[in-house]
């Protein structure tokens, strides 16, 4: 249900009413209890069709991993949004803990990516999985590479620093890169170490593989989030659907017990022998309009879905779902506000929602110097890794007049599902009259002010909603919904 108001009628419950109230002539309420037929571009995406996934591996009779006898674990992982395991419960274990395992290894063909290490199988959701301290291995044809990683419960990671695997300097571009492990049935032994007394006592953990070292510190702050973890074994990277690779593992040793899979040990087995179709493929969009209730909204109906990172060379790789409204200036002051939801979010994935361009936003163009379209303004959910996710503000006129809140006092968003209060602010004659952007979630405000001549320069924003990035990745499930947004402005000198 859509409410239009008048300029001057006052906002219960909104951040800023006197500014508001004086300033807007319009503004408009979605609840999404029916669907409001807003414009959607490519957000239904058919161009990218659903993909195979096989999971086919846990214990079997054969001897490709180099185990003293017949007898392993592995087989066919694929990634894929869906989770899938093979993994061993053990005593649940945290970061004040150690940790230690050890064993043989062979990747295959194909371009396995999987983890092997500790984890939680009540939080597999994404990646960078919470609850984790792994070896990620990833296949590439004749070899593989191999990283060590880590997530707290907060999503907050790290990996690979201080000290990655061994690397080599690439003759064509001159930068060091990782060193691959033989593939195709090579046989390599390995290890992974957890300490929490490392690293001056924030935790370390290390990995080897035929003597080679990988030494990843846990950075200040993340030992104190915590983790548990509950099992060990093989699982797929959760993300959008990919191709396969096998991965074979023996005469493996867990905090000291060991197991050479003579016989089936009866580790616990999830989705991990089936083949199935998933329509997680990257980028196929699959937002707007939807009947479902994530996002704590008065009713069911709701805005969101499967959002990837967009790709502005080719128009079938950028979305759009949004109102029309205005057209709006940077003269006036803009404001949005409602709830959001953040069920699933991988590393390296970027939500863009607020005002934007219907035309100069999804233009196709060869620009890939900054992930942000030419024509927004509005909030932003995305990483980095090592912080989890953040919700802030950010712009973008034209060119390289962009800016986006940095730092610490960022409010965090977890991908638990759970909802949240947000509001937008826009205020022309903040930070000095070169306008100052105020993004609120959850009682915490973040600001960002305009940088010099950005105001001046001149933006116009005719759509309301969700935009892809400029810059391709992976993809974030998140819901809005109780929306208030300007629709339109009242005349300079109101």
């Amino acid at each position: 249900m859509r409410r239009v108001m008048a300029r001057g009628m006052a906002l219960p419950g909104l951040v800023g009413v006197s500014l508001w109230a004086a300033a807007v002539a319009e503004e408009r309420t979605e609840h999404f209890d029916r669907d409001p037929s807003w414009e959607g571009r490519n957000h239904r995406s058919q161009a990218f069709p659903p993909r195979t996934v096989r999971q086919d591996f846990g214990y079997s009779r054969s001897r490709r991993a180099g185990g003293r006898a017949a007898g392993e674990i592995g087989g066919v992982l694929s990634p894929a949004a869906e989770p899938a395991y093979y993994a061993r419960a053990i005593e649940a274990k945290s970061f004040q803990d150690k940790l230690t395992a050890s064993g043989v290894l062979a990747c295959g063909e194909g371009k396995v990516h999987a983890l092997v290490g500790f984890f939680n199988a009540g939080t597999l959701n994404e990646w960078r999985t919470p609850n984790t301290i792994a070896l990620r291995i990833q296949g590439r044809g004749d070899v593989f590479y191999a990283y060590v990683e880590y997530a707290t419960r907060r999503w907050r990671a790290g990996g690979d620093s201080p000290r990655p695997f061994a690397r080599v300097r690439d003759p064509k571009t001159g930068k060091d890169e990782p060193r691959g492990f033989a593939a195709r049935g090579a046989v390599h032994s390995w290890s992974l170490t957890y300490d929490p007394e490392g690293n001056g006592g924030l935790g370390v953990v290390t990995a080897m593989i035929d003597g080679e070292t990988s030494v990843c510190n846990l950075e200040a702050g993340h030992k104190a989030d915590g983790a548990t973890f509950k099992r060990f074994g093989m699982l797929n990277v959760l993300k959008s659907a990919d191709d396969p690779g096998t991965l074979w593992l023996d005469d493996v040793t867990v905090d000291g017990a060991t197991e050479h899979f003579d016989a089936d040990p009866g580790w616990e087995g999830h989705q991990n022998r089936r083949t199935f179709e998933s329509t997680n493929v990257r980028p196929r969009f699959d937002f707007g309009f939807s009947p479902t209730h994530h996002a704590g909204g008065a009713a069911p109906g709701e805005l969101g879905g499967l959002v990837f990172r967009g790709d502005i060379r080719e128009a079938g790789r950028m979305a759009s779902y949004g109102d029309r409204v205005g057209p709006l200036t940077l003269d006036r002051p803009l404001r949005a506000a409602g709830k959001v939801a953040l069920r699933r979010g991988v590393s390296d994935s970027t939500t863009l929602f607020g005002f934007y361009h219907s035309g100069r936003s999804l233009a196709v163009n060869p620009s890939q110097d900054s992930g942000f379209p030419e024509g927004f303004l509005g909030l932003v959910v995305e990483g980095p890794s090592r912080e989890g996710f953040f919700a802030y503000p950010a712009y973008r006129i034209v060119g390289e007049r962009q800016a986006y809140a940095d730092g610490s006092d960022r409010p965090r968003i977890l991908p638990d599902g759970k909802p949240h209060d947000w509001s937008l602010e826009y205020d022309p004659d903040g930070a000095g009259g070169r306008g100052r952007i105020t993004l609120t979630l959850d009682g915490q405000a973040v600001t960002l002010d305009l940088r010099p001549g950005d105001h001046a320069a001149g933006a116009t924003f005719d759509r309301f909603g969700l935009v892809t990035t400029w810059i391709d990745g992976n993809g974030q499930s998140i819901y809005f919904d109780d929306l208030r947004y300007t629709a339109a402005q009242g005349p300079t000198g109101d």
